[in-house]
C-alpha cells in the first residue's frame, strides 16, 4: 500500500507585508523560504521566537494569508482557495479571539457542531474537556484556561483530519493540561495530523513527533526531539544543579564555557556542554573550600537548550 502524502506540505514559502502607514510601496519580507511538512498520525510542533515567522506561516497554512512565493498544500489543496469541503476537514484553535463573549459555551459548541454533517457527540466532548462545569456561564466570564478548553472543543467537534492548535496548554491548570495532553495523543493515534505551536518547550518536548524551528523567516532546524537534542560532544549532558551554602562564587575561568547562576540562595545551576572533566574541576574546587553539596543532579540537553542556542537568550 503506498504511503499517503503529508497532510500539510510547505515548500519555499515567501510572504511580504507592507509597513503600516507606508506611502512609498516598500515591502518587508517576513518569510524567506519556509519549508516543512506535517504527517498524518503525528504531532508536528512549530517553534520560533517572537518575530521568527511562525504565526505568518500558520496563517498561510490555514488559508488566512496568501503566499507571495513557494507552495502550500493542505490535504492536497491550496488553502487560500479552499473549498467548503476542505474547510470541513480542518480544525483550527486560536489562542486569542474567535469566541463571542456574550454566548454560553455549550450553546456555542452545539452551534459549531451543527455546521458539520457528522460531528462528535457534543455532550461527550464537553464532559471530556470539563465544559459542563461552566457551560451556562457567558464566555466573557470564563478564565483563560476555560476559554482554551472551549476553543479546543470547537476545533475538534467537526471530526477534522488536520487540526491546528495555537498554544493549546496556555493558562491550563495541571489537571486540565493532563487531559489536553491525553486528548492530543489520542488524536495522533486516530491518524490526525496535529500541528501545534507553543512557548512551553517542556510541552513541546513531551508531545512532538517532529519539530521545526524558525528564525528570521526561515526553517533553520528540524528533526525529532531525540535528534535535535543529541549532543555528541558532551554525551548529551547540558545542566548540572547542586545545593550548598549560599553565596558561593565560582570563578569565571574555572568553567568559562558554562552559564552559571544561583536561582535561589544555595541553589546553583550550571548550563552548557558539560564534560566529565568539568565535573572533576568543580569537585576539586568544592574540596579545596570544604564545600559539601547537599544535592546534585544532571539533565541531558533539552529542546529548550536547542531553541535558545538558535534563537539567542535575549528578550525580543
Amino acid at each position: 500500500m503506498p504511503t499517503p502524502p503529508p497532510a500539510l506540505e510547505i515548500d519555499g514559502l515567501i510572504k511580504d507585508f507592507g509597513p503600516v502607514g507606508a506611502l512609498d510601496g516598500r515591502m518587508v519580507r517576513v518569510l524567506e523560504g519556509v519549508s516543512l511538512s506535517a504527517e498524518r498520525g503525528a504531532v508536528t510542533v512549530l517553534l520560533g521566537a517572537n518575530g521568527a515567522g511562525k504565526t505568518t506561516t500558520l496563517e498561510c497554512a490555514q488559508g488566512l494569508q496568501r503566499a507571495d512565493g513557494g507552495t502550500v498544500r493542505l490535504l492536497g489543496e491550496d488553502p487560500y482557495r479552499a473549498t467548503p469541503h476542505l474547510r470541513a476537514r480542518v480544525g483550527v484553535m486560536l489562542q486569542d479571539g474567535g469566541l463571542p463573549p456574550s454566548v454560553r459555551p455549550l450553546a456555542l459548541l452545539k452551534h459549531v457542531a451543527s455546521m458539520y454533517s457528522s460531528p462528535l457527540p457534543v455532550d461527550a466532548l464537553a464532559e471530556r474537556l470539563g465544559l459542563d462545569e461552566f457551560g451556562t456561564v457567558s464566555i466573557r466570564r470564563l478564565s483563560g484556561g476555560q476559554k482554551q478548553r472551549l476553543a479546543l472543543a470547537c476545533a475538534l467537534v467537526g471530526r477534522p483530519e488536520v487540526v491546528f492548535l495555537d498554544e493549546p496548554s496556555a493558562g491550563l491548570d495541571p489537571q486540565s493540561r493532563t487531559i489536553v495532553f491525553e486528548l492530543i495523543r489520542e488524536l495522533r493515534a486516530d491518524g490526525l495530523a496535529v500541528i501545534l505551536t507553543t512557548h512551553l518547550l517542556d510541552d513541546a518536548q513531551k508531545l512532538a513527533d517532529y519539530v521545526y524551528i524558525l528564525e528570521g523567516g526561515r526553517t533553520v532546524a528540524e528533526g525529532t526531539v531525540a535528534a535535535l537534542t543529541a549532543d555528541q560532544d558532551a554525551d548529551g549532558m547540558r545542566e548540572l544543579r547542586f545545593e550548598a551554602v549560599p553565596g558561593l562564587t565560582i570563578p569565571p575561568d574555572l568553567l568559562p564555557h558554562l552559564h552559571q547562576r544561583e536561582d535561589e540562595p544555595g541553589q546553583y545551576v550550571l548550563r552548557g556542554a558539560l564534560t566529565a572533566a568539568d565535573i572533576a574541576h568543580l569537585a576539586r574546587w568544592w574540596d579545596a573550600r570544604g564545600v559539601m553539596p547537599t544535592a546534585i543532579s544532571m539533565a541531558p540537553r533539552s529542546l529548550e537548550d536547542v531553541f535558545l542556542d538558535i534563537s539567542g537568550r535575549s528578550i525580543r
